[in-house]
């Protein structure tokens, strides 16, 4: 180090790069510290020791050389040199950066399907390379095997022998691909096949046998009966011409029509979710119960304010009303009993999930049943309005109270749709839990000595009592390094600390455990996730983000 005297001292750095370490060497006296071993060195070439920190450290040293001070003379040009000040040096030891750049996969690990799909490999292939255990993000499984990204990649040049001719086969596969999903229909045989071979890795339950217990029976009871009233309330209004009858005719086919759409929706509701829907269908019963909900509204309350208007604005007589009394009153039996059947299994669901019958309706957690409880509800009153009006006609003569008649079941379907319309768009808009629900979350997530704090917390129902769970989690460091030590061997890893003796051991301690704390920190995730799972069934899926 050389610099020259002058009334201001300037600044002066030497960078020194030693194997992976960098050392910076200011001269202005500024503090640098070498890993806490300080030296003080003199112009002169003596060093002075600061504290016990410096008495193991002279096999660390560097020897600095005299730095040459001289100051001019302005009024002869006579050179004299200056005093020698002490100039002290503080030496810090950096380790150096890695520059990764924008993309490095060089440590990605890969898992074997994706080695066979991407890089167009056979397991055969995968034998000979390294496997790697790591934790599964399956709840059914503890570990799989995983592969070194960069050891498939070099095994794919090695099988394909160029980057363009792996890119042809890539290729190749992808046209391959497409035009079997165009021939899927003729390939179904060939499908079968595979999905014998692979097996199935859940027991998918029958769609018939859906419709024999719980919402399905509750469905198809309602759609012979609705049939039925349709078929006979037809023959009545055509032998009566009543538009009360018409209506209630109408009613029952609006209602046939959409149970036969809930009955459809139930079916999808079943399907095993698929990379383009990775939730699964379970939405499809509140769509099947919103269209329905629409359906009575166009299909049920339109045309029975339009067949009452046209009544009240071109009355007619109406014929005998004896068989249209005894087909109501078989109407009034049939509809009451499928409502009973949708009362009980309201009821038998609202008791299991600890909720009021109101709640239950109201909240919509089945919306196949509310729709047949609804339906029916409105069906049951709809008859005895009908019922009122046509007598009301038969005794006066006046028409007009039978398409008053029509008027009223029309605005009673109306209502129903509209209640329908409502609750299954707020179900589908994906609305939050009850906040007592909420709150009991939360509190087992705070109760946990890893957990600090929790914040944005977000519980979304997703339908059919399945719940999404979202919360950035601060982490206790400290209790989760304490876990980690725990299951390790204490005196072997003191062992380890005292054979470290160089800044590059160090650095390969520190990663060692380092990528172990963090696998740590994964398994706590696990478990609180398993955890919220048990104790909450109505918990489904759970998304933990580390603050």
């Amino acid at each position: 180090l050389r610099c020259q005297a002058a009334p201001r001292p300037r600044a002066c750095h030497v960078s020194m790069k030693s194997g992976s370490l960098s050392y910076i060497l200011p001269c202005n006296r500024l503090p640098v510290q070498l890993m806490s071993q300080v030296r003080v060195y003199t112009s002169n070439g003596q060093k002075k020791d600061l504290g016990s920190e410096d008495t193991n450290a002279s096999a660390r040293g560097e020897t600095l050389r005299k730095v040459e001070t001289g100051q001019d003379t302005a009024s002869a040009g006579q050179k004299q040199s200056s005093p020698k000040q002490p100039i002290q040096v503080k030496v810090k030891a950096v380790l150096k950066k890695r520059e990764y750049g924008p993309k490095y996969t060089q440590n990605n690990f890969i898992t074997g399907v994706r080695a066979i799909n991407e890089f167009c490999l056979k397991s055969s292939d995968l034998d000979q390379l390294r496997k790697i255990k790591r934790r599964s993000p399956h709840d059914d499984t503890e570990t799989f095997t995983v592969y070194l990204r960069s050891d498939v990649e070099a095994k794919s040049l090695e099988v394909w022998g160029s980057p363009e001719a792996l890119a042809r086969e890539r290729k190749r596969r992808k046209e391959a691909e497409i035009k079997y999903r165009e021939n899927l229909f003729r390939n179904q045989r060939l499908l079968w096949e595979y999905k014998e071979f692979f097996g199935n890795t859940k027991p998918r339950s029958s769609t018939a046998a859906m419709f024999f217990k719980g919402p399905g029976k509750v469905v198809m009871v309602a759609i012979c009966i609705n049939g039925l009233n349709f078929f006979f309330k037809l023959l009545a209004w055509v032998y009566t011409g009543s538009a009360s009858m018409f209506s209630e005719a109408i009613h029952s086919l609006a209602d046939t029509c959409n149970q036969a759409l809930l009955a459809l929706g139930i079916s999808q509701s079943a399907r095993t979710p698929d990379p383009s829907h990775p939730y699964g269908f379970t939405n499809m019963r509140y769509i099947a119960s919103l269209i329905s909900g629409v359906g009575i509204f166009m299909m049920g309350a339109g045309l029975s304010w339009y067949h009452g208007i046209m009544g009240l604005l071109h009355p007619h007589p109406v014929e005998s009303l004896l068989w249209a009394y005894c087909i109501l009153a078989g109407s009034l039996v049939s509809e009451g009993a499928t409502l009973l059947v949708a009362i009980n299994e309201i009821r038998r669901s609202a008791r299991a999930k600890g909720l009021s019958f109101y709640q239950y309706v109201v909240q919509s957690r089945d919306p196949s049943t509310n729709v047949v409880l609804l339906e029916d509800a409105a069906a049951v009153l709809s008859v005895a309005v009908a019922a009122t009006c046509m007598g009301l006609t038969s005794l006066t003569g006046n028409p007009y109270y039978d398409s008053v008649g029509s008027l009223g079941v029309g605005t009673l379907l109306g209502t129903v749709s509209a209640f329908l319309i409502y609750t299954n768009t707020e179900a589908l808009l994906g609305r939050s839990i009850e906040p007592e629900q909420l709150q009991r979350l939360t509190e087992l997530l705070e109760s946990d000595p890893v957990v600090r704090a929790i914040h944005d917390v977000k519980a979304t129902d997703m339908g059919m009592s399945k719940v999404r769970f979202k919360a950035e989690v601060d982490f206790d460091g400290r209790v989760v390094t304490r876990s980690y030590l725990e299951k390790q061997d204490i005196e072997q890893l003191l062992q380890e600390i005292q054979q470290v003796k160089t800044l590059e051991e160090l650095e390969a301690f520190m990663l060692k455990h380092g990528e172990n704390i963090i696998d740590i920190l994964g398994a706590e995730v696990d478990r609180l996730e398993k955890d919220l799972k048990q104790r909450n069934p109505d918990v489904r899926h759970v998304d933990l983000e580390i603050l």
